[in-house]
């Protein structure tokens, strides 16, 4: 189906879902951007690739770039808070479902252009989505990949765990245990190299496809190298343990990566590889900035 033609459907039953006459989805220059208030939203695809051999990739994680129809300093500076402070009020389940699912969607529709590739598209999903849908996770957004002629099998949710959502774990497993009955791989994204301490019960149950770990920060390498790789083949032994994949993401540097290397790694991404493999694949406007903090895309 012509990327026009999906954009419209979406836009269709968004328009019917909330009862709005908004056209949710943007095509622009053969890129997708979603509205949802005053953010408008794209795509940007990190290349996570194999450790030992980085010139292939095995995958992509998505991240959001946001944006006003301007380019104003302070307009960005607007929606950063805006966003941030999102996360310190009451929680809105019914804003972040509809959040979460818009992001997905426009990711999925920018993702198409690639889908010749027969990796994984890693997709972060906020654990408040998970206590927010009562049932049937997976099911609205497996007919979004349907529409656009991919599978479940190749797209990975992704979550990140914190010691809040740790004291919830049954939750937690129904909802990611529900898409892994309709085919999806699961990733639990760890917030430092020492959180898995309280979330290994979480992990063992779950027996994620893939566990993600930032990488250290290089002067702490530096500073505390024998723990901190300790830390890491402690992980990478975690995540062998239920037949996992290990990622070490955010890779900036030499020095990370040869971290990577010695804790034995499966896969990687960074900034350090792309810029000695020279193939990011990104999708932005030269408006917008990216967020990356957790959980919210």
């Amino acid at each position: 189906m012509p990327l026009q033609q999906l954009v419209e459907y979406f836009n269709d039953r968004f328009e019917h879902e909330h009862h709005s006459r908004v056209r949710t989805f943007i095509l622009e220059d053969g890129k997708i951007n979603g509205l949802f208030g005053p953010i408008r939203i794209g795509s940007i695809f990190l290349p996570i690739r194999h450790a030992d051999r980085p010139e292939e990739i095995a995958g992509h994680a998505a991240q959001i770039s946001v944006s006003t129809y301007e380019s104003h300093q302070q307009q960005t500076f607007e929606i950063e808070n805006l966003l941030t402070d999102a996360v310190k009020q009451p929680v809105d389940f019914e804003s972040i479902i509809n959040l979460d699912r818009l992001c997905r969607t426009v990711h999925m529709l920018n993702y198409l252009p690639v889908t010749h590739f027969d990796g994984v598209l890693v997709l972060e999903v906020d654990p408040r989505h998970i206590f927010g849908v009562k049932s049937d996770h997976g099911a609205y957004f497996e007919e979004v990949i349907v529409k656009c002629g991919l599978a479940t099998h190749n797209v990975v949710i992704s979550m990140t765990v914190n010691n809040f959502y740790s004291l919830h774990p049954a939750r937690l497993l129904e909802g990611l245990n529900n898409y892994r009955n309709r085919g999806y791989r699961i990733a639990l994204n760890l917030v430092s190299l020492y959180a898995a301490h309280n979330v290994r019960d979480l992990i063992t149950k779950l027996a994620p496809d893939y566990l993600r770990i930032n990488a250290p920060k290089p002067d702490r390498a530096a500073t505390d190298g024998v723990a901190v790789l300790q830390a890491l083949e402690n992980l990478k032994a975690l995540a062998d343990s239920v037949a996992g994949q290990a990622i070490l993401q955010q890779i900036e540097r030499k020095e990370q990566a040869a971290l990577a290397a010695q804790a034995g790694f499966d896969l990687v991404q960074g900034g350090f590889y792309e810029t000695a493999q020279n193939g990011q694949l990104s999708i932005t406007n030269p408006t917008q900035r990216t967020l990356t903090y957790g959980g919210l895309y």
